[in-house]
């Protein structure tokens, strides 16, 4: 079937080239007018459609003087519309660089951006003793807890983190959910563990992210209002109390699938327990 339809492209001397050299014009020109539709920059397209049909007239009615202004006035056309619409350029070269496939070789960066960010917002919340659950959506879908929530949708970042767990806010109580370097939805309710084996001196915060760690895989950071401590659950487990370096290894693992990660998060518990055992005998 393809291969008809191309034999029909080239039967009447349009080749494929010719097409997919339509096409990519076609799709420049598409987000063009979409990038300036609702702005000034369109108002101003229009007035150079207004100048450019007066000169087509102009040359029809014999106006010499008139066309002959307006072709000069088009020879500059390149610098005149650079100079009008910066702003236009500057953002389609912005959003040219935020596509799809220019992300896939900016990935990784974007990924490093996000996790310093986010290990940064959450080491100022426990220093100043902010409360809150950040949850790290993986491959089981959040959508129920999502809806539930109030719709956010915008990039993480250390300043967004920190306004929406701040206790004037109005959407402060609830955890926040993050698809990839975005965070997708704040305010929203976790269901609560029924393990009984979970030590009595856990709040409903940590109760709930060890919830929804048993019901999907997701990461979820835990930071303590009442002492400060930073905790990890998944799997049903929950480590804690970790620094900013024992977080940042840890959440790193996670991220990437690395298998011995439950190795890690249990040596890590074997040291604390003994750290904390050393300084009570002291």
């Amino acid at each position: 079937m393809i291969g008809r339809f191309l034999e029909f492209l080239t039967s009447g001397g349009l080749s494929l080239i010719d097409v997919i050299d339509v096409l990519i014009v076609a799709v420049v020109i598409y987000n063009i007018l979409s990038l300036i539709k609702g702005t000034r920059a369109i108002q101003i397209a229009s007035g150079f459609i207004v100048i450019f049909a007066i000169f087509l007239l102009s040359g029809e009615l014999g106006l010499r003087t008139l066309n002959w202004l307006l072709r000069y006035l088009f020879a500059s056309a390149g610098l005149i519309a650079i100079i009008l619409f910066q702003p236009e350029i500057r953002n389609f070269l912005a959003n040219l660089a935020r596509n799809p496939l220019m992300k896939i070789f900016s990935k990784k960066d974007i990924e490093n951006e996000m996790l310093d960010d986010l290990i940064y917002a959450v080491s100022t919340m426990a220093e100043k003793r902010i409360g809150g659950i950040i949850v790290l959506e993986k491959n089981v879908g959040l959508r129920n807890y999502i809806e539930a929530g109030v719709r956010v949708d915008a990039l993480l970042s250390f300043d967004l983190l920190l306004t929406i767990f701040n206790p004037a806010s109005p959407i402060h109580d609830g955890a926040v959910i993050v698809r990839g370097e975005r965070v997708i939805a704040a305010s929203c309710f976790l269901p609560l563990t029924l393990n009984p084996r979970l030590s009595r001196e856990l709040g409903t915060r940590h109760r709930a992210a060890i919830g929804i760690s048993e019901e999907t895989d997701s990461i979820v950071i835990i930071i303590s209002e009442e002492r400060g401590e930073i905790s990890i659950a998944h799997k049903g487990s929950i480590t804690r109390p970790l620094n900013v370096k024992n977080l940042q290894k840890i959440l790193t693992n996670l991220q990437q699938d690395i298998e011995d990660t439950a190795d890690l998060m249990k040596r890590y518990k074997r040291q604390f327990s003994k750290t904390r055992a050393h300084v009570s005998n002291e």
